[in-house]
């Protein structure tokens, strides 16, 4: 699982990017799933968590196309990658 906060520009126009662009291009790096979360406190800052392993992340990270899709993501730095606090069962 990777989670990312990343602040937007247009939250409507995220969403549209992120359903459409974004699940495919995600999907052609064996990315099984995604959810994105609007911050309550700040709609503008997007946390989205990705059913997707380390190595199909690195390669989709490194596809030359994200820059174009992040721009049209309306992505306005880099995402933080959330470091995960704990693993458990239940």
């Amino acid at each position: 699982m990777i989670v990312t906060i990343a602040r937007v520009a247009d939250p409507d126009r995220f969403l549209e990017v992120f359903e459409t662009a974004g699940a495919r291009k995600r999907r052609e790096h064996g990315c099984r799933g995604a959810r994105a979360y609007f911050d309550p406190d700040d709609a503008h800052r997007v946390w989205s968590v990705f059913d997707w392993d380390e190595e199909d992340y690195a390669g989709f990270l490194a596809d030359p196309e994200i820059p174009a899709i992040a721009r049209e993501l309306g992505i306005q730095a880099p995402p933080v990658h959330a470091a995960a606090a704990a693993e458990l069962d239940a």
